[in-house]
């Protein structure tokens, strides 16, 4: 059996976890194993629905009130628990904040070996994986034994897919016996700014900009194209750095991870920390007045020339194609 650990927002399913769910069936069906999911909290058994669609066939849920609130030692014992019960021959987390640091407290209990941030996985004993070393930047094979294996799934390996069939999700709750020592570190209720933006890691067109943007002003042109096109403004991690824009906007190694259909990048030069954020974008399209920066070499397409001036045409364009007024361009 593989067990999935499935992250959920009061029932649904993260993207992150949906893609690990879609890599976890493949792998089941290429081992002729059964694909189980693990959430955790009270509201988890709501993700049932969802889950039927990507091939689980039984939902254990840690119901605890205590679970409610992100606790990671409290959750990692939980599915300890759970493990050393139903012996899975694999568990596998996201590579998110979250999902690292739960499947790292598991492994450390379980005192198993945990590999990071997979690409690819091999089924065998040991497995053979492919995981990503240094941000991205290095690809590594490597063996994992264990009489668990545990592993996580780096962000955006594949995009999330549904199976051709549904399941009939046979849901189990239990309340896994956990100690006030495991809930010394937790967060406490959060409130999440409302800002009426679309996310950034899950926008399906992000306008990103860098030091070449020339002033935090200067994104004002970026807003207005994101704001056109149904996206959200992303940046450069030298752009935080000026103070320009905050990090939540930041796109790379120590920001987000993004993966939309479509990725203008304006006035920055790619730097392989940046690229490790934007790597998984359908299309790149570069805007920079260097044609030999490094991000031009990667982009699908690229216009050189001075990102206002180019930016200020191309949503004129937008504004008139969206209005329905006639092509102003020569016949």
């Amino acid at each position: 059996m593989i067990l999935a650990f499935v992250e959920h927002v009061q029932g649904a399913p993260t993207m992150l976890s949906l893609e690990v769910l879609t890599f976890a069936r493949r792998l089941a069906q290429e081992m002729a194993a059964p694909l189980e999911a693990v959430v955790i909290g009270p509201t988890g058994g709501s993700a049932a629905g969802t889950l039927s669609s990507y091939g689980v066939s039984t939902l254990h849920v840690a119901d605890d009130p205590r679970l409610a609130e992100y606790a990671p030692a409290a959750w990692a014992q939980s599915i300890a628990e759970l493990a050393a019960h139903a012996q899975p021959v694999l568990v596998i987390g996201t590579a998110s904040d979250r999902g690292a640091e739960v499947m790292a407290h598991l492994a450390a209990r379980m005192a198993l070996p945990l590999a990071a941030n997979c690409t690819e996985v091999k089924p065998g004993d040991p497995f053979s994986v492919t995981r990503q070393r240094w941000g991205g930047s290095l690809l590594e094979e490597a063996r994992l034994s264990g009489s668990i294996k545990l592993l996580t799934l780096a962000p955006h390996t594949l995009a999330a897919e549904a199976s051709p069939t549904r399941t009939e999700v046979a849901t189990q709750p239990w309340a896994p016996a956990l100690a006030d020592k495991d809930f010394r570190v937790r967060i406490i209720p959060q409130v999440e700014a409302d800002t009426g933006k679309i996310s950034l890691a899950q926008a399906r067109v992000v306008v990103g900009g860098g030091r070449g943007v020339g002033s935090a002003e200067g994104f004002a042109s970026l807003e207005e194209l994101a704001g056109l096109l149904g996206g959200a403004v992303g940046c450069s991690r030298a752009v935080t750095s000026l103070g320009w824009r905050p990090h939540a906007d930041q796109v790379g190694q120590t920001g987000t991870r993004i993966a939309p259909d479509l990725y203008i990048a304006c006035g920055i030069s790619g730097a392989i920390q940046h690229m490790v954020g934007c790597r998984a974008a359908k299309h790149i399209l570069a805007i920079n007045t260097d044609s030999a920066a490094p991000i031009v070499a990667q982009a699908d397409y690229a216009v050189v020339g001075d990102v206002q001036k180019v930016l200020a045409a191309v949503n004129a364009e937008v504004r008139r194609v969206k209005a329905g007024e006639p092509s102003q361009s020569p016949a």
